[in-house]
């Protein structure tokens, strides 16, 4: 890994491929390596970057306030990228979503895949599992934590474990831990999403959703398609919340095809 150093400390960022850029942001409870199965396709015709957010996988854990659209725009300036193709998974497609709500001029195309709606009435399901894993937390249970949300993230409300990929637990249990290791500090420093008119959006813009994921996301899904003008809505049959790690083979294809434009 590279790393970007500033006031804050450290950003560590990937590159791989060559050709025009594209900049995949990690979800909420994994880091840069949820992507490692769409990269090979993507770093045929792109320059690929993916970098972990701060707190999460080798960035450090912030030290003072800072924006997450603040640092992807410091790492493009690094990199001397002055318009890239954005994709995001999770919290990474809120992210991918406000900086091109914030930088519309530094934004060529958007994929958002499963992105969260600010200040969404989430559903009693979806309070629950975040009840409980305060719980897990405050009691210092990291590991009950851990296993909480694997079960609603990876496994996801329609499957049974025995359907999940041999593999995916192990490769996302150690960048889940230290996401919610770092939770409370990230959260304090974080200065939130941005505000903006989704209808001001006027780059191609595809929205894809697990058809496994929890109904929430869904719903979510299906409103931001409505809302953003033109946008595209996929579905993924065999995907839950995590698409690039449940169906890495037709998200590449998806998006290599959506790329191009």
């Amino acid at each position: 890994m590279l790393m970007l150093d500033d006031d804050l400390g450290h950003l560590a960022y990937d590159i791989a491929g060559d050709g025009a850029p594209v900049v995949l942001v990690h979800a909420g409870i994994a880091d840069h390596r949820m992507w490692d199965a769409v990269v090979p396709a993507l770093a045929e015709r792109h320059t690929v970057i993916r970098y972990d957010l701060r707190g999460f996988g080798e960035s450090a854990v912030p030290s003072g306030p800072f924006r997450e659209t603040d640092d992807l725009r410091r790492l493009l300036d690094h990199l001397g990228h002055e318009r890239v193709r954005l994709v995001g998974a999770s919290w990474g497609g809120r992210v991918a979503l406000d900086f091109t709500l914030t930088h519309p001029d530094r934004v060529h195309s958007l994929a958002i895949l499963t992105a969260p709606w600010p200040r969404y009435h989430w559903s009693a399901d979806m309070i629950a599992y975040d009840e409980a894993e305060t719980e897990a937390l405050e009691a210092g249970d990291v590991d009950a934590a851990v296993r909480i949300n694997l079960d609603m993230w990876l496994r996801g409300p329609a499957r049974s474990w025995d359907d999940v990929a041999e593999g995916l637990t192990d490769q996302l249990r150690g960048p889940l831990r230290t996401s919610l290791v770092n939770q409370a500090v990230v959260g304090q420093h974080s200065q939130g999403p941005a505000t903006g008119d989704l209808g001001a959006i006027s780059v191609p813009t595809l929205v894809g959703v697990g058809k496994l994921d929890v109904s929430d996301f869904q719903d979510i899904a299906r409103r931001y398609a409505a809302e953003i003008p033109d946008a595209t809505l996929v579905e993924f049959a065999t995907a839950a919340h995590l698409i690039a790690m449940d169906a890495p083979a037709e998200l590449s294809a998806v998006l290599c095809s959506f790329l191009a434009r």
